[in-house]
This record gives structure tokens, C-alpha cells and sequence, in this order.
């Protein structure tokens, strides 16, 4: 009976040395490859000169790497062929402060489209990283928007492109109430023009902001599409949303204001993701 019993348990810890190593398998691939989501956003806001328009958005890269030299991200860009890359935020990492792995990625994509920039809350953790980081790309005509904006001119019709910090850039100032800083942030764009109006923005969870400022379209990351997400329910957890969190992959409407959240493209092995590709979103503009 004991050696019987011995016998199960042996095989029992060989099947379950067998499911860990394939789910560590498994975790570790589904870490690499990037899914590419297309998105329409539909708005009879939109100009017809800007039917079609693509636009890419990048998130949360964290430092990350794609293939030797970042090629296999470097591919994604080229098939897609995009108008304009916008990159959300949390594309250095301070855990894992190698500033010249995001800076090559950026030089090796400058020729393929526009790209347009907002910082995350890594970058805030990364004063002087941040300053190298932001200095590099401006090089390789790069638009850093900082509680700025921008016009986006295609045969005489306007979008303008207006971005924020991540509120955390306030508390380097003695502010540490993310909701007001952020608001604050906003308040201080121009919003005088008729244009079709695009937010760039690292934190989703402040969707109802943006609702109150009329903006038409807002690209967001941070959330990691809620680091393992369960069939039918979404996403386990999100930084600064918690458990279950309400905004973390696709498209949210409310009003005149559709919110853009990417999964974002971090990869490394711990928190792993699961059910949860690395992401990289196409959002085409369809006018009514």
C-alpha cells in the first residue's frame, strides 16, 4: 500500500513539474509576440481629408526587446505603414534604467511616419534619465508634447495633437493629488480652435477628465491590458484602477469622447502576462 501510494505521488510531481514547465514555456512566447489591433474610430467630426488616416500608437515598451535590436517591433511598424506613430508614455523603464535601448528604437522608426510623444510615470521616476531620453529623440524630430499641442495640416483640413504629463510630474512641485494636477494639465491647453481634437495621455483611469474637456479622441496606456486577463471578465489588475479594472484594452466611448486603451508592450518575465499579448494598436479614422 505505501509503495503504491509512493508511486502516485511520484507520478503526480512529474505531471506537475510537466504543466509548470509548459506553462513557463508557454508564458515566456506569448511574452514576445505582438499582436497588432486595429481599431476604427468612427466620428462625423473627423475631416473627410482625413478618411483612413493611421495612426499607430506604442505603449509601455518599458525598455523592452523585440527580436535582436528590437527588429521584430522595428517589422511591425513597417508592414502597418501608419501616417503617425504615437507613443504613450512608459517607453524607459526606472527599474530597468537602459535609456539607449528606447532611443535606438526611436532613431531605427523616425523615417517611417511622425512621431508624437507624452511621458508616463517612469519617466517622472527618471529625472535625469528622463532629460538624456527626451533630448535624444528631439534629435530625431520627434514632437515632445508637455501640457502642449500641435496641428496636424493634410490638404488644408486640421487635427490638432495636444498631450499631458502624467500627473506624477506635479510632485516634483509639492502636488501629489493626481486628479487635480492632471485637470490642471488639461485646463491648460487651447481649445479655441474647431479642429478635430487627439489627447495623448499615459492614464486611462482619468477617462471622465477627458469627457469634460470635449476632447474627440484620447490614446492612453499604462494599465498592461490588467496584466493577466480572464476570459469574459477582462483584466485582473491595473496600476492606479486596482482589481478588476474598468479600462484597460480597446475603445470607450462617452459623449463626444472616444478613449483608445492599449494593452501596451512590456514583456518582461515578472509580473508575467498572461492571456495578454504584448500590443501595439492601429487606430484608423473613418469620417461619417
Amino acid at each position: 500500500m505505501r509503495k503504491i501510494k509512493k508511486k502516485t505521488m511520484i507520478i503526480a510531481s512529474i505531471i506537475l513539474i510537466v504543466l509548470i514547465t509548459a506553462l513557463s514555456i508557454y508564458v515566456h512566447f506569448e511574452n514576445k509576440k505582438i499582436d497588432v489591433s486595429e481599431i476604427y474610430v468612427n466620428d462625423s467630426n473627423i475631416p473627410k481629408e482625413f478618411n483612413n488616416f493611421k495612426i499607430m500608437q506604442i505603449s509601455d515598451l518599458h525598455n523592452s526587446v523585440f527580436g535582436e535590436n528590437n527588429q521584430d517591433l522595428i517589422d511591425v511598424v513597417i508592414k502597418n505603414s501608419p501616417d503617425i506613430i504615437v507613443i504613450t508614455g512608459d517607453i524607459i523603464d526606472s527599474y530597468h534604467p537602459d535609456v539607449d535601448i528606447s532611443v535606438d528604437f526611436i532613431k531605427q522608426i523616425q523615417n517611417y511616419a511622425p512621431i508624437y510623444y507624452v511621458n508616463g510615470n517612469h519617466e517622472y521616476r527618471l529625472t535625469e534619465e528622463y532629460a538624456e531620453f527626451k533630448s535624444k529623440i528631439i534629435n530625431f524630430n520627434v514632437t515632445v508634447l508637455e501640457n502642449s499641442q500641435t496641428v496636424i495640416n493634410k490638404n488644408g483640413a486640421k487635427i490638432d495633437i495636444l498631450g499631458v504629463n502624467d500627473p506624477t510630474f506635479s510632485y516634483l512641485y509639492g502636488y501629489t493629488d493626481d486628479e487635480t494636477n492632471l485637470n490642471n494639465y488639461l485646463d491648460s491647453l487651447d481649445y479655441s480652435s474647431d479642429n478635430y481634437k487627439i489627447l495623448l495621455s499615459h492614464r486611462p483611469e482619468k477617462f471622465e477628465l477627458y469627457c469634460n474637456h470635449n476632447l474627440n479622441l484620447v490614446f492612453c496606456g499604462h494599465a498592461h491590458g490588467g496584466q493577466i486577463r480572464i476570459p469574459y471578465i477582462g483584466g485582473l489588475y491595473a496600476p492606479h484602477q486596482g482589481l478588476f479594472p474598468k479600462y484597460t484594452s480597446g475603445i470607450y466611448n462617452k459623449g463626444n469622447t472616444n478613449m483608445i486603451v492599449s494593452r501596451g508592450l512590456r514583456n518582461r518575465s515578472f509580473p508575467a502576462r498572461i492571456n495578454n499579448n504584448p500590443e501595439v494598436v492601429i487606430a484608423i479614422l473613418k469620417s461619417k
